[in-house]
């Protein structure tokens, strides 16, 4: 390495020659040294840099006044150290999206169905006629299918490898679960179909007619086959709900849209319907809560408590120099109060909020604070301790004329004071400040000001003698015996919106907690004022070392027993750091206390804020305070640091949760009648009576059509009236189970009366056993259009989930409903009138039309009947689509490092994990055999290994090891007597230090190791994963 010896330039020259060699230290070297900490980083300067002095020569920068700005040299240092600048993730592909989407369970069962139909459209018997039936085959060619088998073969091949997913959002992991257990149905349904179709055909054919199996007619009885294959895809596609990964999607990127003119910029998809199941509010107070525009109210000066600003006059002159003196140069430089934008305007203040509340308290006492930082540049700072989450306080060190020092410290009053063993009386000179002077100070000054809300800071200096320089590394020493230049109260309003605010939170069943670094007195004041704690119920307030010592063992480790009975009465949590901060979110997510695991939020805007922030269910990071990694780390980014914008995100999560209930209720409506009528009337009369084209326009509006218009419902503050539903409420209500089914014995019944009497009631043909190729008739086009007409009103009834009678309330602000309801029925016309043979329709008359209308309107009418039915006495009435309850899941599923896995897809599992459970314990059974005789032939020749089948079972260091990797199991498998003491579930060791599974120390279950010393058997080796 070269040492530059030039002395820095201000303006910093650019000198010519390669760019590595043109600064004395390299990119790596700065690096290295960046990692290193405290004592052992500045020992590594002063012995290989020489100090800062020549760090700063090296690089041709000045401490004082930065890099110059000249373009030239600032490309140069781009080249030479890279760009200071968080680099963005690597934006995913395009075909990476659609292979993602692709993963969707119901989308796999689709696409496997599209592979069968559009094999089944280019079959063509052998001989006879092979005029394809281009109705039913064009339309099915892109209707899929998928047996449960291929499903679990599928899954088999991709569980081989166990990798660790990240879990699903609560509605997906619902949606997934519910799409499976429909497809199942679905596929039960249209396997019956097409074996009653079979057999229905085999015995009418060859049975009751008594013909025999011609060979010439073998191509016949194979299209009659083909038919009834098709006839039950046609009914699994109308079965599978394979509109509902479109209808979360349009949901959430409407909310996130609209999100971001309620100032919620949302950075991941799935946060905007996570926040609708919060259950828990971890906010900061500083800029959410409250305005952050901080200003000195009160001051204690002299031995005199002012309820004010003083008057200038009223302050002795040699005090007020140590005030301006204390405040201008013991504070960042960059922190200052410009002229307002606008004539009549506030001050701005640019930089830190506190230190601007103490300029201007020096520009309210009629002094120039910039005059005396000109006059005392950074330069000719001696020593700087920086404020930071651990000190709470900042102090200055100024070199004198007389080669003595001064220093000026301010921090928090009641860390400052505890260091102050004199303070300046009404003459301005120093008197004895006792352990009593400070109780009383703090009795009559300090709490008064933190019961009004005010953040107190105090204000003090300290001169030291020039010989001996004192050791500016020992701090404790040097931040002690301290003289009190004054107390300060400064106020920072609450925002006016934001007790209004809380106030829905509760009222929505949100817990909303305070966690600040103010004195407990200022934060419960400031929670008062908010709503966050109210007058008579039995919180808790804590500061962050009382919040520990209650949380944490002896050695130092947090006990989530202990933690679990505090969390739930906590409110406020004063004087904590951002640990603390992750700490509580942890617990609370990790906590099992009550019905179902909370769901937390949490605003951060600092860079420790991070981890907190990564752990939470969602984050939300400031927009305008925060930082770059705080905003990395979050889901959401609040534009205006408002707390009003939670509450509004809230809302859009519930929206998007009660919107996908709304069309799941509409489209399981569709899907019972279009499977039974599809069921029924294949089995009755050989053949669908709704068309495989028609059923793909049912499909359209169902799904395309009615996810656009239900999933896009703008919220309202009605949403707010509710308590959340939770991780494990269903997603189909048994109020929305009355509303599926009673709307669809409606449509049924009058779908079969037009199916079985329709024509004598229109005075038609009949359209019932028509043959295989004949015209469209009035008939079954009755049938088709009353069908569509009635789910065009069920969907507006389905706007409703919640038994509500006023199904048109607001249906006027969301416009995109109303015009998918008329573009829908414009285009039924069309098909109907011009569709043909295509469509399987044939043109009706004005009455016919009216009457299919008036069925249709029949549909409001029987919900106001449906909704006057109490759901309490429908007992029979069952819930679907509930969220996996934390019993379902196996504990080798959840390691520390990773959040669970989509427990959906257990479903498709159960079988195989059971079948492999079986074989990986006759496996392990052997090698525990196998183990113990090689143990007893060793033994022959070293008695000393001899021990019996028990010390061999109950030995906390013989732990058997499998080559195979493991297969997780569902359930049960700490039952095994045979596997009891070889190895705990949860991963700690049996022998040696027991790592206990607690909060923020819990081990990760495939990774524990136990090391066990070198043993004369040779089990010492062996492990097992049982």
């Amino acid at each position: 390495m070269t040492n530059n010896v030039a002395d820095h330039h201000p303006g910093n020259s650019v000198a010519e020659g390669n760019h590595e060699g043109d600064f004395g230290c390299s990119m790596v070297e700065l690096r290295n040294l960046m990692e290193l900490r405290s004592a052992e980083a500045v020992a590594r300067l002063n012995d290989s840099y020489g100090g800062v002095q020549n760090v700063c020569k090296r690089l041709k920068t000045s401490p004082v006044e930065g890099l110059s700005g000249n373009p030239t040299d600032l490309e140069k240092r781009r080249q030479v150290f890279g760009q200071n600048f968080i680099p963005p993730k690597k934006a995913k592909t395009f075909l990476q999206l659609v292979w993602e989407a692709l993963q969707d369970v119901t989308l796999i069962i689709l696409e496997i169905a599209a592979i069968i139909s559009l094999g089944l459209s280019f079959y063509h018997p052998p001989g006879g006629d092979n005029e394809p039936k281009t109705q039913d085959g064009v339309a099915l060619e892109i209707q899929p299918l998928k047996s449960q088998e291929g499903v679990e073969n599928e899954e088999k091949e991709k569980k081989k490898v166990k990798v660790p997913k990240k879990e699903k959002s609560v509605l997906q992991g619902k949606l997934t679960r519910l799409a499976v257990q429909i497809g199942k149905a679905g596929l039960i349904m249209s396997a019956i179909t097409v074996i009653i179709l079979v057999l229905y055909f085999v015995i009418d054919t060859f049975g009751v007619q008594g013909r025999p199996w011609l060979a010439e007619c073998t191509p016949i009885y194979i299209q009659y086959f083909v038919k009834f294959f098709i006839i039950g895809v046609t009914v699994l596609v109308v079965a599978v709900p394979e509109g509902l990964p479109l209808a979360v999607t349009i949901s959430l990127a409407y909310s996130v849209k609209k999100m971001m003119k309620d100032n919620n910029l949302v950075r991941h998809l799935d946060a905007c319907e996570t926040m609708g199941n919060a259950t828990a509010i971890c906010s900061d107070k500083t800029g959410t809560l409250t305005m952050n525009r901080m200003t000195v109210v009160q001051a204690y000066v002299g031995d005199t408590h002012y309820r004010q600003i003083p008057d200038p006059e009223a302050i002795l002159p040699k005090i007020l120099d140590l005030i301006v003196n204390g405040v201008a140069i013991n504070s960042a430089y960059t922190s200052k109060i410009l002229p307002p934008e606008k004539e009549g305007g506030l001050p701005r203040q640019v930089g830190n909020k506190t230190e601007c509340a103490l300029l201007g308290f020096v520009l309210d006492l009629k002094q120039d604070y910039q005059a005396v930082r000109n006059e005392v540049p950074e330069e000719k700072l001696y020593k700087v301790y920086t404020f930071n989450s651990v000190r709470k306080s900042m102090s200055t060190v100024l070199k004198n004329g007389n080669g003595g020092f001064r220093m000026y410290s301010k921090g928090a009053s009641e860390i400052i004071l505890r260091k102050c063993t004199r303070i300046l009386d009404k003459n301005g000179d120093p008197r004895v400040f006792k352990v009593k002077d400070r109780d009383e100070m703090v009795k009559k000054v300090i709490e008064p000001m933190a019961c009004h809300g005010l953040r107190t800071i105090c204000l003090a200096f300290r001169d030291f003698p020039a010989d001996p320089e004192p050791d500016w590394d020992s701090e404790n020493e040097i931040l002690s015996d301290l003289t009190c230049i004054a107390v300060v109260g400064i106020e920072d309003p609450v925002r006016p919106e934001v007790p209004d605010a809380i106030l829905k939170c509760q009222r929505a069943g949100i817990t909303v907690r305070m966690v600040t670094g103010d004195n407990i007195n200022t934060a419960r004041a400031i929670a008062t004022k908010c709503g966050i704690l109210l007058p008579g119920e039995d919180f808790l307030c804590l500061e962050g070392k009382e919040f520990n010592r209650l949380i944490r063992n002896e050695k130092g480790e947090v006990e989530q027993e202990q933690l679990d009975k505090i969390w739930p009465k906590l409110r406020v949590l004063a004087r904590s750091s951002p640990t603390d901060k992750h700490t509580l979110v942890k617990g609370i997510i990790d906590s099992t206390v009550g019905d179902q695991r909370q769901v937390v939020a949490v605003t951060g805007d600092g860079t420790n804020d991070g981890p907190a922030l990564k752990k939470a269910d969602v984050g939300f990071a400031m927009g305008i305070a925060g930082t770059d990694v705080a905003k990395e780390a979050s889901d959401i980014i609040l534009t205006d640091d408002n707390f009003t914008s939670i509450v509004k995100a809230v809302m859009w999560g519930r929206n998007v949760y009660d919107s996908i209930s709304k069309f799941l209720q509409f489209q399981l409506t569709v899907n019972v009648v279009a499977v039974i009528v599809a069921f029924t009337g294949a089995c009755i009369t050989q053949d669908s009576p709704l068309k495989a084209v028609q059923m793909l326009w049912v499909n359209l509006i169902m799904d395309t059509f009615a996810s656009l218009a239900l999933a896009t419902e703008p919220p309202s503050e009605s949403l707010l009236l509710r308590k959340p539903y939770g991780r494990n409420k269903p997603l189909i209500s048994r109020t929305m189970m009355k509303n599926i089914l009673g709307h669809a014995v409606y449509q049924l019944t009058i779908i079969f009366t037009l199916l079985f009497a329709g024509e004598k009631f229109f005075d038609i043909d009949s359209g019932r056993n028509a043959p295989l190729h004949s015209p469209p008739t009035e008939h079954y086009t009755i049938v088709f259009n009353t069908f569509v007409m009635m789910q065009l009103f069920n969907e507006i009834n389905a706007r409703k989930i919640h038994g509500e009678r006023n199904v048109f309330e607001s249906i006027y602000r969301n416009p995109i409903f109303c015009t998918v309801v008329l573009g829908t029925f414009a285009a039924q016309i069309i098909i109907v009138e011009f569709g043909g043979k295509p469509f399987s329709c044939s043109g009706l008359t004005l009455s016919q039309w009216f009457w299919c209308i008036f069925i249709g309107v029949g549909e409001l009418l029987w919900g106001q009947l449906i909704c006057t039915v109490p759901t309490s006495h429908l007992k029979f009435l069952k819930e679907a689509g509930h969220g996996i309850t934390k019993e379902e899941i196996p504990e080798e599923e959840l390691p520390e490092d990773v959040d669970e896995i989509d427990h959906a897809e257990m479903e498709l599992r159960r079988g195989q994990i059971l079948w492999f459970r079986g074989l990986n314990r006759i496996q392990t059974q052997i090698k525990v055999v196998n183990a113990f005789r090689s143990s007893l032939y060793e033994g022959l020749e070293k008695p000393e290994s001899r021990s019996s089948i028990h010390n061999f079972m109950t030995h906390p260091e013989f732990i058997l090891e499998e080559d195979e990797p493991r297969t997780p199991f569902l359930d049960g498998a700490e039952d095994d007597p045979e596997t009891d003491g070889l190895k705990k579930r949860g991963g700690g060791s049996l022998g040696g230090s027991t790592s206990l599974n607690r909060n923020n120390n819990a081990v990760d279950s495939d990774q524990a190791e136990v090391t066990v010393p070198e043993l004369e058997s040779p089990l010492h080796s062996l492990e097992t994963s049982v």
